[in-house]
C-alpha cells in the first residue's frame, strides 16, 4: 500500500504490528525479532520485551525504505500512566533504531495523551531531541497540554470521536461539517494556528471520505489504504476548510492547563475519558497477544 500511494510519512501501532506481524509475507521480521531477544538474554519476560520492541523497529525500518519522511513507533501502552517508563522505552526504540542506521530525526515515538505521556513528550523533545507523537488525543484539554509540552506532533481522533457519539446519543449520522471528530480537530487547528503553536496538527482514525475532505487545509492527516483508494477514485477540486488566516480570526480563548486543571477539564468530556481508556486498554490487549505470539 505504501508502494502504491507513495505518502511521506507512515504510522504503526500495536495492532497493525499484531496483524502484519501474523502474515507470512513479515515472518522473517518475526524471526529476526526473536532471535535478537534470545542474543540478550535474561529472564523469558525481557526476552519478549526486548524481541517486541525490535520487531516494533524492524516493521518501522522497512517503512522506512518506502517513504521520504518519518515513520511513528508507539511505546507500549501499559506505560501509559508511567512518565519514567515512557520515557525509557522511548530512549531504547531510538537506541534500536540507530543500531539499525536509523536516526531519530526519521523517528516519532508515540505516546497515549495522558497527562503523564504528554510530561513524558516535553522531556524527550527538550532533553533528548527525540520528537513525539501524540495518540489517543480526544479531547481539547488534551491538545491544549500538548502544545505547551512543545512535542511535535498530535494526532487528535475523529473516527472514534464520531463512533462515541453515534453509540451514545440519538443521531446515527452526521453531515462531515456537523461531525463531532471533525469540529474537535478544527477547533484545536485554530487554537494551535491562532496561537502561534509549532505542534503539527495530523487528524487521526478516519471513518468516510467527508471526514478528510472536511478537514482539507490541516498540517498532516494519516488516512488508511482503503480511504486513499476511495479518494483516489474521485475527481473534485477541494478548497480547503481550514487556514491559519480563518484560525487567526476565531474566537478562542487562551489557556493554560497545570495538571490540576488539566485532569478537571479533560474528566468533562465524557467521551474522551472513555475513549482515552478504552483505546489505551485495545492497544495494550495487542501488546500482549504480540507478545504471546512471540512467547
Amino acid at each position: 500500500a505504501i508502494d502504491e500511494y507513495k505518502p511521506l510519512d507512515a504510522t504503526t501501532n500495536p495492532s497493525l504490528i499484531l496483524a502484519a506481524a501474523q502474515m507470512p509475507a513479515y515472518q522473517k521480521l518475526v524471526d529476526d525479532a526473536v532471535a535478537y531477544g534470545k542474543k540478550l538474554g535474561g529472564s523469558e519476560e525481557e526476552q519478549i520485551k526486548n524481541a517486541s520492541d525490535k520487531l516494533f523497529v524492524l516493521f518501522g525500518a522497512e517503512i522506512l525504505k518506502r517513504i521520504p519522511g518519518r515513520v511513528s513507533t508507539e511505546v507500549d501502552a501499559r506505560l501509559s500512566f508511567d512518565k519514567e517508563g515512557m520515557i525509557q522505552r522511548a530512549r531504547r526504540l531510538i537506541d534500536l533504531y540507530k543500531e539499525v542506521g536509523v536516526g531519530k530525526d526519521r523517528i516519532l515515538i508515540k505516546l497515549s495523551s495522558t497527562w503523564e505521556g504528554i510530561q513524558a513528550g516535553r522531556v524527550l523533545e527538550a532533553e533528548y531531541g527525540i520528537h513525539c507523537n501524540m495518540t489517543l488525543l480526544f479531547s481539547f484539554a488534551q491538545a491544549v497540554a500538548c502544545a505547551e509540552a512543545a512535542v511535535t506532533l498530535i494526532s487528535p481522533f475523529v473516527g472514534r470521536i464520531l463512533d462515541w457519539y453515534v453509540a451514545n446519543g440519538d443521531k446515527k449520522t452526521y453531515e462531515p461539517s456537523e461531525d463531532p471528530g471533525v469540529k474537535s480537530v478544527t477547533k484545536i487547528y485554530n487554537y494551535y494556528k491562532k496561537f502561534g503553536y509549532k505542534t503539527i496538527v495530523m487528524g487521526a482514525s478516519f471513518r468516510n471520505t467527508g471526514q478528510i475532505k472536511a478537514l482539507t487545509g490541516c498540517d498532516y492527516l494519516t488516512i488508511s489504504p482503503k480511504l486513499l483508494a476511495e479518494l483516489s477514485k474521485e475527481h473534485v477540486k477541494l478548497t480547503p476548510t481550514l487556514s491559519v488566516k480563518e484560525a487567526q480570526a476565531c474566537d478562542l480563548e487562551k489557556i493554560h492547563l497545570d495538571e490540576k486543571a488539566f485532569r478537571w477539564h479533560h474528566n468533562e468530556d465524557q467521551m474522551a475519558v472513555e475513549k482515552l481508556s478504552d483505546g489505551i486498554r485495545r492497544f495494550a490487549a495487542d501488546a500482549v497477544k504480540l507478545e504471546r505470539m512471540l512467547k
